[in-house]
């Protein structure tokens, strides 16, 4: 009796592989299938004539085998197999693939995506703003890494800063007072926070836990609430701090393919943009603002056509889009600041600042921690352990139902704290043993419904 591979699926005329697989085929998660291979595939399980088998050629053996050599996927952590250098297992990443020396294929390609800091531009100094009170701006959570940039622009590099804080209702007791610490902390930045109505919002997040079965936004609607503020404060730069494993986990997703981590230096293309921009009668871009038209339009219109037929489309920004859109006005403003910014040329630039590169080479979330609790009146999470997306209440919702969705074969989005713990394990960021904990303790990896996700329901089910 055959049958499919543990982790392939057959989808409408192709099989899509739901994991991550060994170099060369990495990101190879889609086969083409033959007329004659689709009948045999659409009848299995199912004993195979030579004939058949014959057909199925290097599918047989590989993404088609004997009930006997189907792999088994874990149901728990205890069950899982981990990757020797990270903490990658087949069961927060059902599907991953190890090499004869037992290494994940993250790790297998540490020097191949050592380049891959940004999709943005990486920008760690700035010039001070002639025709703007402020230097740069940032979104600030009361996160972990969003505080260590607020402290590394405006206490290291010395800016005057526009603080932005979209105060979502599951904002984290810690996050909360965290955010007060800083009011205290920093002299020379102005805080301004927003907040959504609870019709519009619950609104959205109807509509985004029926696509996602979660109520992440961030930072979608934040974009959509502040770009308006940047354009009207005349903000050169506006800054992004993400963890640098998150950088690198998009590659891993599938989501950035690997020439949009060295766009920016792709002269050809960007003078190709140029010219199309002064043709029209608009100023040309400078560094970073082409990112954040992009950014801004996809937050309005979607991802575009090419993107999407690329494969390459957010499925996180794509759900946030659509839920957006039930409230219609809410993105009248965006649209405005950006036809008037993209006119006018004043538009801000998206860069990010790379924290390992301002943090002595690498980014050590204890010591870091450390840093932001004392210059910055940081307050650490009730779990002083965690270390991932410190700022909200409900982060595990999200990473209960990526990790459920992508187990249950119904999304080929691989969760991605389980993509950016494993990441920070093998770029030094985090220990092992600091990992593992986290893992156990303060993840949302169960294939059984957690309880923050009735905090999650209770607020936009009221």
């Amino acid at each position: 009796m055959y049958e499919l591979q543990s982790r392939w699926n057959y989808e409408n005329g192709i099989l899509r592989y739901y994991g991550l697989r060994l170099p060369p085929n990495m990101l190879k998660n889609k086969i083409k299938l033959s007329a004659s291979q689709r009948k045999i595939i659409e009848k299995l399980p199912a004993e195979l004539s030579e004939e058949e088998k014959k057909s199925l050629g290097g599918l047989l053996g590989a993404q088609i085998v004997s009930k006997e050599e189907k792999n088994a996927v874990p149901r728990s952590l205890s069950e899982a197999t981990f990757c020797k250098g990270c903490v990658a297992n087949d069961y927060i990443i059902p599907g991953i693939e190890f090499s004869k020396d037992g290494l994940c294929p993250m790790c297998l390609t540490k020097k191949e995506t050592a380049h891959m800091k940004s999709v943005i531009p990486v920008m760690n100094t700035f010039p001070r703003a002639k025709r703007s009170r402020f230097d740069v701006a940032l979104f600030y959570t009361g996160g972990k890494d969003s505080t260590y940039l607020l402290y590394y622009l405006s206490k290291v590099q010395k800016l005057r800063v526009l603080d932005l804080t979209w105060e979502i209702p599951y904002m984290s007791e810690s996050a909360g007072k965290s955010i007060e610490g800083a009011k205290k902390a920093f002299d020379t930045v102005e805080f301004i926070s927003r907040r959504v109505s609870n019709d519009d919002l619950r609104t959205v997040y109807r509509r985004l836990y029926e696509l996602s079965e979660n109520t992440c936004a961030c930072p979608s609607l934040a974009y959509v609430l502040f770009y308006p503020e940047l354009c009207e404060n005349r903000i050169p730069y506006f800054v992004a701090g993400n963890e640098p494993a998150q950088m690198t986990g998009l590659y891993y997703n599938a989501m950035a393919p690997a020439f949009v981590y060295t766009f920016e230096k792709n002269k050809w293309l960007n003078g190709l943009i140029n010219v199309g921009r002064v043709l029209t009668f608009r100023p040309p871009l400078k560094r970073g603002q082409y990112h954040t038209l992009s950014v801004m339009k996809q937050l309005i219109c979607g991802a575009g056509t090419v993107q999407r037929k690329a494969g390459y489309e957010n499925p996180l920004v794509a759900n946030a889009v659509k839920a957006i859109r039930e409230v219609p006005y809410m993105t009248a403003p965006l649209k405005r600041a950006l036809r008037r910014s993209s006119l006018s040329g004043n538009i801000p630039a998206f860069v990010q600042v790379d924290l390992n590169d301002v943090s002595s080479g690498t980014y050590d979330w204890r010591r870091i921690k450390d840093t932001i609790v004392r210059e910055c009146g940081w307050v650490m999470p009730e779990n002083d352990g965690k270390g991932l997306h410190t700022s909200c209440s409900i982060e595990k919702c999200k990473e209960h139902s990526q990790f459920k969705r992508f187990y249950n074969m119904e999304s080929s989005m691989i969760p991605f704290s389980a993509l950016e713990i494993s990441l920070a394990v093998r770029d030094g960021n985090i220990s092992r043993e600091d990992a593992l904990r986290e893992m156990r303790e303060s993840l949302g990896f169960s294939l059984c419904e957690i309880p923050e996700c009735s905090v999650m329901k209770e607020y936009f089910l009221e």
